[in-house]
């Protein structure tokens, strides 16, 4: 798949190492002369300018792109190139300050596929809403452990159950646990899951389709 990413910073730059080095092609947008520069170093392809005009991203191939990521701190940079995205057929995925208010969240999480902030899941995340889809592996941690993290969704049979009365594997853990649009904390055991809360399972490779049946509606 081809992806543009918005900003080579912290969130920008981790996350397309992460698609690089699974096989994806990338193409960094910046402004800032020695960001490209780096991001060339790097060994991916770049375009100098604002990511926030269409010409540049035509120029960084966003008509043919499978998404694009903007992950500069300028919030409204970022939702014009989503804009840009949107127009080309592509998913759009808008980062957003650390300490958002829940009113500017709301306004962008309609125009855009996903939001992202950095303290959340940081890189992974990024790459996961990227690709999109409800059950993603954000990590593999060995050879047989996957991290994955999943949105519990209306008809799981998870929800209005208490973390001690999930039925998983026996391998498996529930590592984090956030209610919509919150921050992942580490769950207790009488925590109650919702539609919208979103968890960070560990599981083998190998159950991984028992822990999607136990938390994921049958028609996923």
């Amino acid at each position: 798949m081809k992806f543009v990413i918005m900003g080579y910073g912290r969130v920008g730059s981790r996350t397309a190492t992460i698609l690089l080095e699974e096989g994806h092609e990338v193409v960094i947008v910046d402004s800032d002369v020695d960001r490209i520069e780096r991001a060339a170093a790097a060994g991916f392809e770049t375009v100098q300018g604002d990511g926030s005009d269409e010409d540049v991203l035509v120029e960084a191939g966003i008509e043919t792109a499978h998404a694009i990521g903007a992950f500069t701190p300028d919030l409204n940079v970022n939702f014009a190139a989503c804009m840009v995205g949107t127009h080309h057929g592509c998913r759009t995925v808008l980062r957003i300050d650390e300490d958002y208010r829940e009113d500017i969240y709301e306004k962008y999480a309609e125009e855009v596929d996903d939001i992202i902030y950095p303290e959340r899941l940081g890189a992974a995340g990024a790459k996961t809403a990227l690709l999109g889809g409800d059950f993603n592996v954000v990590a593999d941690l060995a050879e047989n452990l996957q991290l994955t993290v999943l949105e519990i969704k209306d008809g799981s049979p998870a929800v209005g159950k208490r973390m001690s009365e999930l039925e998983l594997p026996e391998s498996a853990r529930i590592y984090a646990h956030g209610r919509a649009r919150e921050p992942l904390t580490i769950p207790l055991p009488g925590t109650e899951l919702a539609v919208g809360d979103e968890v960070a399972v560990i599981t083998e490779t190998e159950r991984a389709y028992e822990v999607r049946s136990s938390l994921l509606p049958t028609h996923s």
